[in-house]
């Protein structure tokens, strides 16, 4: 905060987010402490960086008048984001109905007759995404509460996890267990079925066989009755 005679500004330094590629705002407030009128201008050692609304401007008598600094969007960040960039607020008395307008640098030229006050505000830039704090622990030395949740928490998701695993291993055995059974059975199905078809085999074997021995006993006695009927006539 300061103050002068003429004007209260505040806050005393320009504090920036800062994020590379974005542009960044922030304000200062002005409040006229006299009851004169008083015509303020705003002036920085970078002015191609930042733009300032208005710049200029007329604070009525006890009145109030908020600057807004906008710093243009940044290719590179400076080194520990330390910033050099200063800005110049200048106050001074002036006539009574005047308009920002009417405002010209010599009136702030310091003379006999006129008031002017001056201010250097420097600018800070701030993390835009700051790491959070690491939280303190408590007078016992044991770790603060919302550590102890987070492992509780932790904690129930592994256990849960683990659950989960557990399960899904008593199915994965489950599932083996009964395909190897599975397996087993239809062995001994092909088993059961290949003896089957080695029974139907000899079985076919053997009718084929009894078949041929029949036919040459019956072709046999056939021929026998031929030869004794052709002994007889002859």
């Amino acid at each position: 905060m300061s103050t002068g005679d003429l004007v209260h500004i505040e806050p005393t330094e320009l504090k920036f987010p800062f994020e590379l590629r974005k542009q960044s705002s922030c304000s200062m407030h002005l409040t006229n402490k006299t009851d004169q009128y008083v015509a303020f201008k705003v002036k920085t050692t970078n002015p191609k960086k930042y733009c300032v609304r208005p710049n200029t401007g007329v604070v009525l008598p006890g009145g109030t008048c908020d600057v807004t600094v906008t710093m243009q969007a940044q290719k590179e960040a400076p080194a520990d984001l330390q910033c050099k960039d200063k800005f110049l607020v200048q106050s001074a008395t002036a006539p009574d109905g005047i308009t920002a307008k009417d405002i010209t640098s010599e009136m702030f030229n310091k003379d006999d007759e006129r008031i002017v006050e001056e201010f250097k505000l420097r600018v800070v830039y701030i993390p835009a995404n700051p790491p959070s704090p690491v939280p303190e622990e408590s007078e016992e030395g044991s770790p603060p509460r919302e550590d102890v949740n987070e492992h509780v928490s932790l904690a129930s998701a592994v256990t849960r996890s683990l659950e989960g695993s557990k399960a899904k291993d008593s199915e994965a055995r489950s599932l083996i267990s009964k395909l190897t059974n599975e397996k087993a059975s239809a062995i001994q199905q092909n088993q059961k079925l290949r003896q089957e078809l080695d029974m139907m085999k000899r079985e076919i074997s053997r009718r084929r066989s009894g078949g041929v021995s029949l036919y040459l006993v019956v072709l046999i006695g056939i021929l026998g009755i031929l030869l004794g009927y052709l002994v007889k006539r002859t």
